[in-house]
This record gives C-alpha cells, sequence and structure tokens, in this order.
C-alpha cells in the first residue's frame, strides 16, 4: 500500500477497551510503533529516534520529536526514504493532456535528480493540487542538486507529519 494511502490505524488498542490512539503508539511494542512510523517515513534511522523516545504525552509533542528527528536525516537517510515515497495522490478526472504535462515533468525531474519527485499537499484544495504540483515541480526544476536536497528533506518531513496527524486523528490538538 503506497504511504500516502495508509489505514486509519494501524495500531489496535488494548484488548481492555478502546483507547485513544496516541495511547495505543505510546503502549504499543517497539516493533509495531516503528513500523508504524516507517509507513509515514522510510527512514530506520528516523523510526527508532522517534520510538525510542516514547511515550508522548499529546500529539504537537510527537510531532515536534518527528521533526527533530527527520532534521537529522543524513543523505543516506534521505534516499532510503525517498526510494519507499510515491507520486502525489492527484484527484481522480484529471484531464489526460494534465497527466502528459506531468508525466513529462516527473521524467525531467528525476531525470536530473535520481529520484522520485515528493511534494506534501497538505492544505492545498483538491482542485488545485495539479496546479500546485505542476507550478512546483518546475520551479523545482530550477535548483541545484544540493538545494533540491534541502528542499526534499523538508518535504518529506511535511510528509510525515502529515501522515501522522492523519494516522492519530483524534489523539488530541
Amino acid at each position: 500500500m503506497p504511504a500516502h494511502r495508509l489505514p486509519d490505524r494501524l495500531i489496535p488498542g488494548p484488548s481492555r477497551g478502546t483507547c485513544a490512539p496516541l495511547d495505543a503508539f505510546n503502549t504499543a511494542p517497539a516493533e509495531s510503533a516503528r513500523h508504524t512510523l516507517l509507513t509515514c517515513l522510510h527512514s530506520l534511522r528516523w523510526a527508532d529516534r522517534v520510538t525510542a523516545h516514547r511515550p508522548y504525552p499529546d500529539l504537537p509533542s510527537l510531532l515536534a520529536a518527528a521533526d527533530e528527528a527527520a532534521y537529522d536525516l543524513s543523505p543516506q537517510d534521505v534516499a532510503e526514504a525517498l526510494a519507499m515515497e510515491s507520486l502525489p495522490d492527484l484527484p481522480d478526472g484529471t484531464y489526460e493532456v494534465a497527466h502528459t504535462a506531468l508525466n513529462a515533468a516527473y521524467a525531467a525531474y528525476e531525470a536530473k535528480f535520481g529520484h522520485v519527485f515528493v511534494i506534501s499537499v497538505n492544505g492545498v484544495s483538491p482542485d488545485e493540487a495539479l496546479d500546485h504540483v505542476l507550478a512546483t515541480i518546475r520551479s523545482r526544476l530550477t535548483n541545484d542538486p544540493e538545494d533540491e536536497r534541502q528542499v526534499t528533506a523538508e518535504e518529506l518531513r511535511n510528509l510525515a507529519k502529515g501522515r501522522l496527524v492523519e494516522l492519530l486523528a483524534g489523539a488530541g490538538p
């Protein structure tokens, strides 16, 4: 299953009754928590660091820890995470011409930078997602490899945080 299509809840609550998703994440066996985190960002180092600092008192604390761990990713860690990323999910019914333009832009990006294009479309309306992705990929194609590495790392951090929020929806503000 692509990382951007995560199940609503990957860690079941304890058998004594249901508990908040964050509580389930905090009390899950380390391997289960690590597996859950890898669905948000496929970096072993990142998942290990976030898992090791449990329990988290609230969702903002978890997101801050995830963000901090992502800032410490080496170029190899970023490459590991990128290897498991898929293209952004766009709305159904996008015109064929737009798909052709998008596929050409993806191909140009991958040829220049050697990895898949990643972007967080959180907060972008579905009607604007295609235009946003096309404009962004065209803009990022002008980056030099080092600048793009930094932008890509930031997008991976944003994707991981968005996926954690989606995964732990209802865990608190």
